[in-house]
């Protein structure tokens, strides 16, 4: 569960920043950044790009201190909505800045603010370490005593994540000193789930129940959904009517506080202990986490946009800047024509050398892409090939694993010299499907013998064996297939691959065209061959391969 006493924290920190900036002459007014922080709880793509905006005017100033408190907010703003990894990068931005900025109270407010956002982050990536770290971090930049109970309990908290549970008890056994009733009741839920985890024996629930009657009685909604977590926690080894009860107030309770990441772990704790409802809240789950992953990819993807639009736009004011100035120069000197000839001459040798340079970029970027590439079919799909083939086949042999590692070396190694060599192509083809087969999941090869791969080409073998490959790496990352056919036909024109499976299939068929898709028809498109992607009939998908023998792509 994501832990609410980190968000309270922030907020926190957030509001005295808010004030303090009110408060002292010296913060630099900035129209972007007042306009983002009104934004902020109405709409986080504009705070966001505004927060951005207001980062490059206070940067324009010299002014560190408003570049860095732009990048917290940002990197908030990240957080709150998923994009932990680019959280983490922004607030490492925010403290480049931070550290070249005058030391104050309120730039200490902003460090303490800042590493607890990328505690907040490491720990929602289960980087506890990294947490931990922060949070120390955090409570070493702060003097308000109210902040330090909250970080201190967010210390045990990581510290119980990371079983190092007599550190946590120590901590917590401290910080019940606390006059509190909210944090008082924080610490003690927190010290009852060290104990138990220390010692399954411990009778944990008096405490339990205490913070959890203190939290009734102060209406505290995150802290009763925290309670019953722990609950269902303490139950579930000892009692699971109790740990089902418990986990079930703990999603109703997720449900009212519009909280997500609680709504899954709660559903999760259900699903291990509601064995007849299992399907009902197994869907209920993969419907919600699919949802929220969605979400958090368009935001993901929103915030990278939005910050390469803030640049480019600010890269073209700096060219516009430097365009107006070289104006204004040539205006200034007209009756030395001479010398603006001279000087527009070299400009021009100059944008000459510059497209010269764009166009050697350019071809560099396009070998880096083609190498990518050929990096992704070899060494990507061959690793994750492997991994199926070991999982499929735990008693394979340590001499098969080597020699499949060294065919993927040598194949990397030549990747440079664009050859690939393709030695018993049959069998090792043949090995590839079949090592895609389990128990579980039937993989068929259909007419499948030597001489199907006769008169083909070996860079048409090459490019087939990376196709059919991410087809069925695909299909065993997405499809939940049980049964997979191969069938290959052959006459003196062709070559006919037919892949059926009765998986789940693709919706929208027509007009959801994914990466793996797109890669797959490129391929086979390269080596002037068809490939139609169909729904099967009785549930699934077919893929049809077509190869003409004699292509002049060959």
């Amino acid at each position: 569960m994501k832990n609410f006493l980190i968000f309270i924290l922030l907020i926190s920190l957030f509001h005295h920043c808010k004030k303090y900036s009110t408060e002292d002459p010296a913060i630099t007014s900035n129209p972007s950044f007042e306009k983002a922080k009104k934004l902020k709880n109405i709409n986080i793509d504009s705070a966001f790009y505004y927060f951005n905006i207001a980062k490059n005017d206070f940067l324009n100033k010299n002014d560190s201190i408003g570049a860095a408190r732009s990048l917290v907010n940002m990197a908030i703003i990240q957080s709150d909505t998923g994009d932990f990894y680019g959280s983490i990068e922004t607030s490492l931005e925010a403290d480049k800045y931070l550290k070249i900025s005058p030391k104050n109270d309120f730039v200490n407010n902003l460090y303490s603010s800042n590493y607890n956002n990328l505690a907040i982050s490491s720990k929602s990536l289960k980087n506890y370490n990294d947490a931990e770290k922060y949070y120390q971090k955090a409570l070493e930049t702060t003097d308000k005593e109210e902040y330090k109970s909250v970080i201190n309990n967010n210390i045990s908290d990581a510290l119980i994540l990371q079983n190092k549970t007599e550190s946590a008890i120590k901590l917590l056994q401290r910080l019940l000193k606390t006059k509190d009733s909210i944090n008082y009741a924080r610490v003690l839920n927190n010290l009852a789930k060290a104990k138990f985890l220390r010692n399954t024996n411990y009778n944990a629930i008096p405490e339990l129940e205490e913070a959890l009657r203190i939290r009734k009685v102060q209406k505290d909604s995150l802290g009763l959904n925290s309670s019953f977590a722990t609950l269902a926690d303490f139950f579930k080894n000892k009692d699971k009517t109790q740990s089902l009860f418990y986990a079930k107030k703990m999603l109703d309770r997720a449900e009212k506080n519009e909280s997500p990441d609680d709504q899954l772990e709660a559903l999760q704790k259900i699903i291990n202990l509601d064995e007849k409802n299992y399907s009902k809240y197994f869907n209920r789950f993969q419907k919600l986490n699919d949802s929220l992953q969605t979400a958090r990819n368009k935001a993901k993807n929103q915030f990278a946009i939005v910050r390469y639009d803030v640049e480019q736009k600010n890269a073209q004011n700096q060219i516009l800047k430097t365009k107006t100035f070289q104006q204004n120069i040539g205006i200034a000197f007209l009756i030395l024509a001479l010398v603006v000839g001279f000087f527009w001459n070299e400009k021009r040798k100059k944008n000459i050398r510059r497209e010269k340079e764009q166009e050697k970029q350019l071809e560099v970027k396009n070998t880096e892409l083609k190498y990518s590439k050929k990096v992704h079919d070899v060494v990507a799909n061959g690793l994750y090939h492997l991994m199926i083939e070991i999982e499929n086949n735990p008693d394979i042999n340590r001499i098969k694993i080597l020699n499949d590692m060294e065919k993927m070396y040598e194949e990397s190694r030549d990747i440079s010299h664009d050859r690939m060599s393709e030695v018993d192509f049959h069998e090792r083809f043949g090995k590839m499907i079949n090592s895609y087969q389990t128990d579980d999941q039937k993989v068929i090869p259909i007419k499948y013998v030597e001489k199907i791969w006769e008169k083909i080409p070996q860079n048409t073998q090459s490019e087939l064996f990376y196709a059919i490959r991410e087809i069925l790496v695909n299909m065993k990352k997405h499809s939940d297939a049980t049964f997979v056919a191969l069938k290959f036909e052959k006459d003196d024109n062709t070559l006919r691959i037919t892949y059926t499976d009765n998986g789940k299939g693709i919706k929208n068929l027509d007009t959801q065209r994914g990466a793996g898709i797109r890669n797959t028809e490129n391929r086979i498109d390269t080596i002037g061959g068809d490939i139609i992607f169909e729904e099967n009939p009785n549930g699934g998908l077919i893929i049809k391969i077509t190869i003409p023998i004699h292509s002049k792509y060959v």
